[in-house]
């Protein structure tokens, strides 16, 4: 099988179930970030020796698949394909405050960064929450499975703190932002 197909070369694409769309609808802008992010999290995952922290990308990465398919997948087409469920964003909070209890009670904004791991993630999370604006947007125009949004809210803040855990296991401090001084005028 080939990898190009030419049906794209006009500017359009095809979601679930063969409806056409322009390549620059909000559908597939939300689904190109989400994606984007997906890619994220690989470049993060070929930084991180952590096993733990690793299983938990790997599986996420998963999930992300499942949430491109729920917004490549109109509602109206109904269960044709696994949307995404409330025990998955239930699993991401469940992660963050196992891995909250590990950390320093976050006092003051922190610059992104670390380890190469942990800059990573902080790369894929503000990603995420890109994801997220978008789908908020489309959720405004069409009608779309509302646990894919409570899921990439979750998982930015999964991530966030998944990047403090990968520095804190790195022996990697955190960077307080400070407000710059200014000269006086």
């Amino acid at each position: 099988m080939k990898i190009y197909t030419r049906t794209g070369d006009g500017g359009e694409t095809s979601l679930y179930g063969g409806q056409r769309v322009g390549k620059d609808a909000l559908r597939v802008k939300t689904l190109g970030t989400v994606d984007e992010c997906n890619a994220a999290l690989g470049v993060a995952l070929a930084q991180i020796p952590d096993p733990e922290v690793r299983g938990v990308l790997t599986r996420i990465q998963g999930e992300m698949f499942e949430v491109g398919a729920d917004l490549a997948t109109p509602l109206a087409r109904g269960e044709t394909v696994p949307r995404v469920r409330a025990e998955e964003t239930a699993q991401l909070e469940a992660e963050i405050d196992r891995f909250e209890g590990e950390l320093e009670p976050l006092r003051h904004f922190i610059l992104p960064g670390g380890s190469p791991g942990g800059a990573a993630l902080h790369l894929a999370r503000a990603i995420c929450r890109r994801a997220e604006r978008h789908l908020v947007t489309l959720a405004q125009a069409e009608q779309i499975n509302a646990e894919a949004a409570r899921y990439l809210n979750r998982l930015s803040d999964h991530l966030f703190v998944s990047a403090r855990l990968v520095n804190h296991r790195a022996g990697m401090p955190e960077v307080i932002w400070e407000r710059p001084e200014h000269p006086s005028s």
